[in-house]
Parts: structure tokens; C-alpha cells; sequence
């Protein structure tokens, strides 16, 4: 069967389907190996890196099962969750890239005030102390602490930001067009009729 077909949008689906549900499980891998290996202590990231994984592997499985079993009901749900998390993540991806590094160091200045466990993470793997300024009666849990040379943080961090952003920025945007190309699949799988079915059967 020529690719345009019936065939061809359901294979397509269920392969953009197949790398959706890989990505999700990816997620949570990377999550679990922060945890194991202590490069993440915080359960606030690890809990939102965890949710956006099941979140995805539900939308993967959604759109898997609609378009194995031709399910009008689940091809519907799942083109419309689908474009709602194109726009929200073509949006981040957008500013992510948009960024200038005056808006990147208040983001990080947010952050840092913000999160004690993951300033705890960032001092310890980044082997510096306080953000700015670090002060004697502040706890830290860099290892340069002992020898009380320790850098600050917001520099190592200012560094790596920019960089972080842009992958993070162009990956979403990658994934976005993916999702944009499943909307249309789903779209156009959901309008064709299954060749195999009875001729006189509505979709």
C-alpha cells in the first residue's frame, strides 16, 4: 500500500507513539539515577521529572492503543492533549532560547533562594559555596569547605546556564514538531476508513 494510506498513518502513529513512550521511560530512568547515584536529593525535581515521564507514558499508551485499535473516542483525547503540550512546550522552548543572560542570573537568583535542597545538590557537586557572597556562619556542603577557598556559586552557575538553556531550548523544540506531526497524523488516521472493515461501516 502506497504510504499516504491507511497502513502507512497507523505505522507512522504507532512508531511516534513507540519513541514517546521510550523518552518517558528515559525520564524516569535518569530520575531513579540521580537518586541512586545522590546527584539529586531534592524531591521536588526528582517528583516533577517523574510526573512528566508518567505523564508522557500515559499520553504514549493513549495514542498507542487508539491507533492500534482505530478507537475514534481515544484518537480524539489523545490529538487534543497532544496539541495542548505542543503549545505549552513550544512556549517554554521559545523563552528558554529567548533568555539573555541578565534574565538568566535573576532566574538562577530565584532559584537559589528558593530551593534548599537543590542548592544543597549544586554546592556539592559544583564544589562552591553561597551564591554571591558566601558567609563563615552559613552551612555548606562542598567539599572546599575545609580548606575555606570556595568559589560562589553564581558564576560556575552563570556559566553552565546558557548552555543548559539552549539544550534544553532546541530539544523542546524538536519534541514540539513531533507532537505538531502527531496532531496531524491522528487527525488524518482518524478520517481514513480501515480498508479490512465492512465498505457500508461509518469511521
Amino acid at each position: 500500500m502506497a504510504c499516504g494510506g491507511f497502513a502507512c498513518s497507523k505505522n507512522c502513529l504507532c512508531a511516534l507513539n513507540l519513541l514517546y513512550t521510550l523518552v518517558s521511560l528515559l525520564l524516569i530512568g535518569i530520575a531513579a539515577w540521580g537518586i541512586g547515584f545522590g546527584l539529586i536529593s531534592s524531591f521536588r525535581v526528582v517528583g516533577v521529572v517523574i510526573a512528566v515521564g508518567v505523564f508522557l507514558f500515559f499520553i504514549a499508551l493513549v495514542g498507542l492503543i487508539g491507533a492500534v485499535k482505530h478507537h475514534q473516542v481515544l484518537l480524539f483525547f489523545y490529538m487534543i492533549i497532544l496539541l495542548l503540550v505542543f503549545i505549552v512546550q513550544f512556549s517554554v522552548s521559545c523563552a528558554c532560547l529567548a533568555l539573555n543572560e541578565e534574565q538568566q542570573s535573576e532566574l538562577l537568583e530565584v532559584g537559589w533562594s528558593n530551593t534548599n535542597s537543590a542548592r544543597t545538590d549544586i554546592e556539592r557537586n559544583l564544589n562552591c559555596c553561597g551564591f554571591r557572597v558566601f558567609y563563615p556562619n552559613e552551612t555548606c556542603a562542598a567539599d572546599c569547605l575545609r580548606t575555606l577557598h570556595c568559589k560562589p556559586c553564581a558564576p560556575i552557575m552563570e556559566e553552565y546556564a546558557g548552555m543548559v538553556l539552549r539544550f534544553v531550548g532546541g530539544i523542546g523544540l524538536f519534541f514540539s514538531f513531533t507532537e505538531i506531526l502527531g496532531v496531524w497524523l491522528t487527525y488524518r488516521y482518524r478520517n481514513q476508513k480501515d480498508p479490512r472493515a465492512n465498505p457500508s461501516a461509518f469511521i
